[in-house]
């Protein structure tokens, strides 16, 4: 476990807990807007790659946020935060729907906006990186953190989300998985009913975030 652990640490930077200013009013934006959404200890600066991939085809910075939360705290209180920071980036992009990438425990602070505060119709995509939407044995290290116990297989928390439809909404869903993950126990609890589920030959947890494949493979869903 403390192997686990150390590798859910390794993304961790030592700023956490605010979220990130939106910046600047967008020009004739060409994209629906995106916004990041870390996973546990991790931080925006998780989301380099992937805003130069984006980048790369086309997006402005006017058109790419990255959220920070409290990884400690509480992802009911997580999801209500990423719900303000939506409706700033609605106001400011003046775009009704946002697409959203989340990685690990982001999956769940993502899944609980969208289906419990209603953020599904303000949610154009979601594409889910590794997300431990059904849980991670992972989480047992650290249980003394409330969002380590609401991300614990079987937890009310993940009970609550998973009961009835999985994905609701006009939302259009996608996850990507790999039994090669090594964080995520079991693998296969990244998946959703509903969603288009890629299954990822072997991807390594943290890689993810840095695999221009994948991130590729994200942009051209976001595009659908």
């Amino acid at each position: 476990m403390r192997r686990i652990l150390g590798t859910l640490l390794a993304a961790a930077v030592t700023v956490l807990g605010a979220v990130v200013g939106v910046s600047a009013p967008a020009q004739a934006a060409g994209h629906t807007p995106v916004v990041f959404v870390h996973g546990y200890t991790g931080n925006a600066s998780n989301w380099v790659t992937a805003e130069a991939v984006f980048a790369a085809a086309g997006y402005s910075s006017n058109e790419m946020f990255a959220f920070n939360y409290n990884s400690y705290g509480d992802n009911k209180t997580n999801a209500a935060s990423l719900a303000s920071y939506v409706n700033q980036v609605r106001a400011q992009t003046g775009a009704s729907k946002v697409d959203i990438v989340n990685h690990s425990m982001g999956g769940l602070v993502s899944w609980w906006y969208i289906k419990e505060l209603g953020g599904q119709q303000y949610v154009r995509h979601l594409a889910s990186l590794a997300g431990a939407n059904h849980g991670t044995t992972a989480a047992y290290a650290c249980l003394i953190y409330t969002t380590c116990q609401q991300m614990s297989p079987g937890s009310s928390f993940i009970q609550t989300l998973a009961s009835g439809d999985e994905t609701p909404g006009d939302t259009k869903y996608a996850t990507w998985y790999s039994p090669c993950d090594g964080v995520i126990n079991p693998y296969t609890s990244t998946m959703l009913s509903g969603a288009t589920n890629n299954y990822v030959a072997c991807e390594n947890h943290l890689t993810y975030l840095t695999d221009t494949t994948v991130l590729n493979a994200v942009r051209t869903f976001l595009a659908s």
